[in-house]
């Protein structure tokens, strides 16, 4: 009998989606004989799960798991909002959300090998419901947190969750801030943790509007600008910037004459960490163009 390898069995649920150990028995029970165990599988996840895993998975819900100090964000998705709205979906999403609480796993990999219930894995369960519901589910992040202080989430709808981590007497507090991201989505805590990256970008598009401004000055024969007060425009609108995509500098969406950094000292409170998720930010989805999937069925039959 071929020995069954740990290459074999990964080859196998790269081209199946299916659970690790049903690739192991499939390959088993096929003598290492890899497009028959292919075909075992097949039959026995009716074909669902390998088709569905090379579609994109862009939409999905966020789901959150908060108790005893530890908390949980994480998000699961599905190829469409339909799906994203199924019982089975968001006891899956909820379940997952509670495994990374509880187990602490370092890897999205590790999580779908925790057991959760039933005798089966995360991934088992993950699986079985694709062959069930016949679209593709993946988990695509998550974030634990662990701590001494408080922890608050909002949802809004399921397509963006929150997570606080916060310091007060007052629980509204973090629930009040958690709502708060989830409105004006800050990408850092304060002004000095914005990344890099986005800094330069925006000092480019600012650079870029400068040199508009210079050439219609220019052609409108106006005197240009000297470089200290460009120089300092260029600042400004960084400056700006900075303001308004860090939590502690925005204006507070219950009250806009205070911020946020104002509103968590008048009760003697503060932030910790927080994490935001919205479902399918950075996924590039797939557009389906009826009218030329139409024309080219259309053109087809004309040549056939």
């Amino acid at each position: 009998m071929a020995a069954i390898t740990a290459a074999m069995v990964g080859e196998l649920r790269a081209k199946t989606d299916a659970p690790m150990m049903e690739c192991k028995k499939a390959l088993t029970e096929a003598e290492g004989n890899m497009d028959k165990a292919e075909e075992l599988l097949r039959v026995k996840l009716g074909g669902k799960a390998s088709k569905a895993s090379s579609r994109i998975t862009a939409e999905g819900v966020v789901a959150t798991y908060i108790a005893n100090g530890v908390g949980a964000l994480i998000e699961v998705n599905s190829e469409t909002d339909f799906v994203a709205k199924n019982d089975d979906f968001l006891n899956l999403a909820n379940t997952a959300a509670r495994l990374v609480a509880e187990n602490n796993p370092a890897t999205v990999e590790a999580l779908l090998a925790l057991p959760a219930g039933e005798g089966k894995t995360l991934d088992e369960v993950r699986t079985a419901l694709i062959g069930k519901i016949g679209e593709n589910m993946s988990i695509r992040r998550f974030q634990r947190f662990e701590t001494t202080a408080k922890l608050a989430s909002y949802l809004h709808g399921t397509r963006i969750g929150v997570m606080v981590e916060f310091e007060g007497a007052d629980d509204q507090v973090g629930k009040d801030v958690a709502m708060h991201i989830a409105a004006m989505k800050p990408v850092s805590l304060s002004a000095d943790q914005v990344p890099a990256e986005l800094i330069e970008k925006e000092r480019s598009v600012a650079q870029a509007k400068a040199d508009e401004d210079a050439a219609q000055a220019a052609a409108a024969g106006k005197p240009a600008q000297s470089a200290d007060i460009v120089a300092k425009r260029l600042e400004g609108s960084v400056q700006k910037f900075l303001k308004e995509v860090s939590l502690l500098n925005q204006a507070f969406v219950k009250n806009d004459k205070q911020t946020i950094e104002a509103m968590l000292k008048a009760n003697n409170a503060s932030v910790k960490a927080f994490t935001m998720y919205v479902v399918g930010e950075g996924i590039e989805k797939k557009v389906d163009d009826f009218a030329a999937e139409v024309a080219a069925q259309m053109a087809a039959s004309k040549g056939a």
